[in-house]
């Protein structure tokens, strides 16, 4: 059995959404100043890394992130490499070969080979799921869909594949980190933060194969 760590390091200076806080990562209290202990505290947005979309992110009045079914986010996942494609549209899965009745799907792209590399600033130009392509993951039956870096859609066009995949109760984990793995079958445990009525929230997530 291999355990492969797909979760984003959070860290001060770590790539963020455009507009979102950056992330605040400092010791409030320390032994060597005289403290009882090493206490520290955290700021950063609930999107921040490797986290799970809820669907009230994009659907006013839909379910807050402390309500997603943790049997979706626990389970047989497939993870599909796809190292050429520019966008993530119906005609690239049709071809992708992705093993029919997949509940959860995780994308590897060329933006693992980002991460990969240490890149600390955001990038307008990452691979991201279509809103064709979106609406092929409902069609064909998706439960979880995850994708390697901070949003499930093309940079300005947010708005469509979110609301097909969301309002379709299907459940978005961005920011992953895939570049250790190949493609094939692994089980994915994915645990978001219970962040009772939030629209996300960061999560740990691991697959674990043979």
């Amino acid at each position: 059995m291999r355990i492969y760590d797909i979760s984003m390091g959070v860290q001060p200076g770590m790539p963020v959404w455009p507009g979102d806080p950056p992330v605040t990562l400092e010791r409030s209290e320390s032994i060597a100043d005289g403290g009882h202990a090493n206490v520290s505290r955290i700021a950063c947005s609930v999107h921040v890394g490797t986290h799970v979309d809820a669907p009230i992110h994009f659907v006013e009045g839909a379910a807050t992130v402390d309500r997603t079914p943790l049997k979706v986010l626990v389970g047989r996942a497939y993870v599909v490499h796809l190292p050429r494609a520019d966008v993530l549209d119906a005609r690239v899965l049709d071809a992708a070969g992705i093993p029919p009745r997949t509940r959860r799907v995780l994308f590897r792209t060329r933006n693992s080979t980002q991460w990969a590399r240490g890149e600390r600033s955001f990038r307008k130009d990452y691979i991201a799921v279509a809103p064709s392509g979106a609406e092929w993951l409902v069609r064909k039956g998706g439960h979880l869909v995850g994708v390697d870096y901070l949003s499930v859609a093309p940079f300005n066009k947010t708005e469509e594949t979110h609301r097909i995949l969301l309002g379709a109760g299907v459940v978005v984990v961005e920011g992953l980190y895939l570049a250790d793995v190949k493609q094939g079958r692994y089980t994915l445990y994915c645990l978001p933060l219970k962040l009772i009525g939030s629209d996300g929230a960061p999560a740990r997530a691991i697959l674990v194969g043979v």
